[in-house]
């Protein structure tokens, strides 16, 4: 299928890996000019590197922490006027106890997985608006309309997330400017991997692979009947990234291989 966004300007935040790479290797299979970020130099200059080498196009690599005001006046610098916008974030760490959970701890999620996409998204809406056309997708977590009592760092955050974006979504799509998210549910990527350790602390499991695997599918019942991988979610978030989905604003589309037991 063609995306139709050849030549388009598109920046991928936390680009380096896992979905965010996925979803930045589908818009660079697509023809963009592309821009992806992330914290982790070398492996996100690797990435820039592998990227622009399969797909003959231009990849420019930003160090930068977009939860931080530093970080984000990276981004804004190196990349001033993209057409599509992308957003994800390393997973938070599961919490055990939840009245453990400090204020702190809150404060870092939300500076995170709130007000860090929001003024991203805060700064390109503007030019987006003046020049008539514009994609934002923001790569969050189903656990924001699925409560789980061990996401809890990462579902409130990511719930005040999607009201934003479903409220400025419908102020904007008169620009041709649209916003979307997708709640990807237990994908198997290398965050979820790096987190393997607080998952068995919060519910208490010994540090075994075999253990902890087997404990997360019985825990995370999936109808699918697999954990997903990172390219499960990626054609989804470059269709949203193209003029092909023009029609869709404001949605919340969830891919969990079925987990979230709703209608809507």
């Amino acid at each position: 299928m063609d995306l139709q966004i050849r030549g388009k300007k598109a920046l991928m935040a936390g680009g380096s890996a896992g979905m965010g790479r996925a979803t930045a290797e589908r818009l660079a299979e697509a023809g963009v000019e592309l821009y992806i970020s992330a914290r982790r130099e070398e492996r996100l200059h690797n990435a820039a590197k592998e990227m622009s080498e399969k797909y003959g196009i231009e990849v420019t690599p930003i160090v930068a922490d977009s939860s931080t005001d530093e970080g984000r006046k990276a981004l804004f610098a190196a990349c001033p006027e993209p057409d599509i916008l992308a957003i994800t974030i390393k997973p938070p760490e599961p919490n055990g106890d939840f009245l453990k959970v400090t204020p702190e701890m809150w404060r870092e999620s939300t500076e995170t997985a709130l007000i860090g996409p929001i003024e991203i998204m805060r700064n390109y809406i503007p030019g987006m608006k003046d020049r008539g056309w514009g994609r934002i997708v923001n790569i969050a977590t189903f656990s924001a309309k699925n409560p789980m009592i061990w996401r809890l760092m990462s579902g409130p955050a990511r719930s005040a997330l999607i009201n934003y974006t479903a409220s400025v979504s419908r102020e904007i799509a008169q620009f041709g400017v649209n916003i979307n998210n997708i709640l990807p549910g237990m994908f198997a990527t290398e965050g979820a991997e790096e987190i393997m350790a607080s998952y068995a602390e919060a519910f208490g499991l010994e540090m075994d692979r075999d253990i902890i695997t087997n404990h997360f599918i019985e825990h995370n019942k999936i109808p699918a009947g697999f954990q997903a991988v990172a390219d499960d979610m990626a054609p989804m978030a470059a269709l949203l990234c193209s003029p092909l989905s023009r029609f869709i604003v404001g949605q919340n589309i969830v891919i969990d291989g079925g987990q979230h037991h709703s209608l809507f």
